[in-house]
């Protein structure tokens, strides 16, 4: 094993899905009201580009997925306001920043693997743009150049569950299941890894599971557990080969 892939919101960001999406839609809703779209419908265009892109199979980026279908319920095409959302993620978002809790742990596990020779990268689900990825990592203490790849909705055509989505990603950096372990915190989604055979921990206290799919059918860690494991990992060198066991 040489790559660690890591989900981001609720994983190495600890966040509640709830306060998330409200403090998300309230920032959102304000910065959009000028378009003078009633906010019910606003948020019902938001969801139907993100139910698409989670329904996305391949054949077009995530980001193509989502304009098209939130302008189909808007009625209009929004593609010329890409910008003014880039913008938004700029600047209104990151009041979103008050409802989630970064763990100082993240940023060390994180680094430790790196000085190690590990491979790490950021499998998040690819449903925003690359500028609130960004926002969203640099919240969590942590930096776009701490990740070999990070996924985003401009270069991923997949979503999780998808197992799709974890074959597209190994494709790209080069990695078969064998060589990898997948830590999140969504039984459903970071646990579609398993199926490709990726050992997948679940982290921290923000854990999702559903009745089909529970958390219990993987091994839990604390951030701590975390730390613990990594200082227990050889050092490998640049062809990622054991260069000598701690």
């Amino acid at each position: 094993m040489d790559t660690v892939l890591f989900d981001l919101d609720g994983t190495l960001l600890p966040l509640r899905n709830e306060s998330f999406i409200r403090a998300y839609f309230d920032a959102f809703l304000k910065r959009f009201s000028y378009l003078n779209f009633r906010p019910q419908v606003l948020m019902k265009a938001v969801w139907s580009g993100t139910e698409a892109m989670m329904k996305n199979e391949g054949e077009r980026l995530n980001r193509e997925v989502f304009w098209e279908a939130f302008s189909s319920v808007l009625g209009a095409d929004m593609r010329p306001y890409e910008g003014e959302f880039e913008s938004f993620y700029k600047n209104e978002f990151n009041s979103v920043r008050s409802v989630v809790s970064p763990e100082p742990l993240a940023k060390e596990c994180v680094k430790e693997l790196k000085r190690r020779g590990y491979t790490v990268v950021l499998a998040t689900n690819p449903i925003f743009p690359a500028v609130a990825t960004i926002a969203r990592i640099e919240w969590a203490g942590l930096d776009k150049g701490d990740f070999a790849l990070i996924t985003t909705y401009e270069n991923s055509c997949f979503c999780k569950p998808n197992p799709r989505y974890f074959t597209d990603v190994l494709e790209r950096i080069g990695k078969t299941p064998r060589d990898c372990i997948m830590i999140g915190n969504d039984a459903e989604e970071d646990g579609a890894a398993a199926k490709l055979g990726i050992p997948v921990y679940l982290l921290g206290e923000c854990i999702i599971e559903t009745e089909e799919h529970r958390a219990d059918c993987f091994e839990r860690l604390s951030f701590e557990d975390l730390k613990n494991l990594i200082h227990t990992l050889p050092i490998l060198n640049r062809n990622g080969e054991i260069e000598y066991e701690v």
